[in-house]
């Protein structure tokens, strides 16, 4: 199992398959508008501009289980996020992380990559994953850890020859 054996739907109520993604780096994000975090928008869309064009893409997964911080519907989120942050990555419907109705790639996320003391449950908003070229969840970041930070390890992964599609 990999990451590219799952599928969302789009912003737009569009079903995506992340197999479309093969052979690219992911920063896999649960996103919300109301957040202390939220200014990690900035931070993120600096990180899909300068390594988008290497093979790297944020995707953002908008959440409202943390604190009711993401009450907007998709249109609204995603207005939001282009005139605010300029946000050019891709952005997904609202989705469940924790619970019975988590959305089986956060599922499969938390499974491969549990936190703190072996806790699969996502914290807070802003909670990121990070994702090689083979689709192997590598890494797991608490919503503290600021996108700029995880600059080295992208870069890393973005510089590891044989993988890809």
């Amino acid at each position: 199992m990999s990451v590219y054996d799952y599928s969302a739907r789009g912003l737009k109520g569009e079903e995506v398959s992340l197999s479309a993604y093969k052979g690219r780096v992911l920063l896999i994000v649960n996103t919300a508008s109301q957040c202390g975090f939220t200014p990690q928008y900035a931070g993120l869309e600096a990180l899909q501009e300068t390594y988008g064009p290497r093979g790297f893409d944020v995707l953002g997964f908008p959440c409202n289980q943390f604190g009711g911080q993401e009450p907007g519907t998709e249109a609204e989120i995603g207005t939001f996020c282009e005139t605010r942050f300029g946000v050019t990555f891709p952005l997904f419907s609202k989705i469940e992380v924790n619970g019975p109705a988590t959305h089986p790639l956060w599922a499969y996320l938390k499974k491969a990559r549990p936190g703190l003391l072996g806790s699969e449950a996502v914290k807070w908003n802003f909670t990121k994953f990070l994702v090689n070229r083979s689709g192997e969840v590598v890494e797991r970041f608490a919503s503290t850890i600021a996108p700029q930070a995880l600059a080295p390890k992208i870069e890393a992964l973005l510089a590891e020859a044989g993988h890809g599609a």
